[in-house]
């Protein structure tokens, strides 16, 4: 069937339409269409504690946009999700009354530990066969959901306060670094059992431009060399020389460090990239629902 999401993040704004469907015992997201803007809210939140103005109101056309995309296009059901930036904007009523009033949307906020779960409700268990427990990693503009699953369902979510448009902001405490930190260890008598598997439009370029494909497989040296192989270019090489878009090319080495830390915490040797976000989450919730059916807790 046909299902939409809306995921208005701390960098950009998406719309994403997918057919879902069940296959050999197993939930198959399939793209049909992707649409992103980049608002970039995380700029403002994260200096100003709030949305501004001009901000508010590209956020209010571009959900006009998909609303009416929306109802071209029919899906059977559609959600919007708002993450980090609006979870932290102190206008943030303002804007979901304005939205909704303007545009048609109706904003869900979620939390962090939200968040971490549904990202991890499209875990797919062929991942899993060889490992005891999977840590899905969501990298976002605001923040990083961390999700520890067992072929049971989940066993721990945390949200931290570590995203690449908040350290490109310089906004991010070593404490939650600490506190990350913390919270990967507690585990560490199983780091050997678990496999990464890592969530978003950064790490899904990073492994296109260094990993191995079709295994959708990134190698911790790989990794390495990225962030090296990043640095040696500008922002403006970054963009001419690599083709990146301008609102990837400053926040992928952020990202990269994220994902680095994280290895490294726990010897990772590599990184399963299966190309998942928050709005195949979404769209894979909204199945379930639509079918009567709950995710595992």
């Amino acid at each position: 069937m046909l299902l939409s999401a809306i995921d208005i993040g701390s960098n950009a704004v998406r719309l994403f339409f997918s057919n879902v469907f069940e296959q050999d015992g197993q939930l198959v997201v399939e793209k049909t269409a992707l649409t992103r803007v980049p608002l970039r809210l995380g700029e403002d939140v994260f200096t100003k504690n709030v949305v501004s103005e001009e901000k508010i109101r590209k956020l209010c056309q571009t959900m006009h946009a998909f609303r009416l995309l929306i109802e071209v296009n029919e899906p059977k059901a559609w959600k919007a999700c708002a993450t980090s930036a609006m979870r932290e904007a102190e206008n943030r009523e303002e804007i979901i009354d304005r939205v909704a009033r303007e545009a048609g949307v109706t904003i869900h906020i979620i939390n962090g530990v939200e968040e971490a779960r549904i990202v991890s409700a499209v875990q797919n268990l062929d991942m899993m066969k060889n490992h005891k427990y999977s840590l899905f990693i969501d990298v976002g503009g605001g923040s990083t959901e961390l999700s520890l699953l067992s072929k049971n369902g989940v066993v721990a979510s945390e949200s931290f306060k570590i995203g690449t448009v908040r350290m490109l902001n310089n906004k991010v405490k070593k404490s939650e670094w600490d506190d990350m930190k913390d919270w990967l260890l507690q585990y560490k008598k199983h780091f050997e059992e678990i496999l990464c598997v890592g969530a978003g439009g950064n790490i899904n370029k990073i492994i296109k431009l260094y990993g191995k494909l079709p295994e959708k497989n990134l190698p911790f040296n790989n990794l390495e060399y990225a962030i090296g192989h990043l640095r040696r270019f500008n922002l403006r090489e970054r963009i001419e020389v690599m083709g990146l878009r301008h609102d990837r090319a400053d926040v992928i080495i952020p990202a990269a460090e994220i994902f680095y830390y994280i290895m490294k915490t726990m010897n990772a040797p590599r990184l399963l990239v299966p190309k998942i976000g928050l709005s195949d989450g979404i769209v894979s919730l909204l199945y379930h629902e639509i079918n009567g059916r709950t995710i595992k807790d």
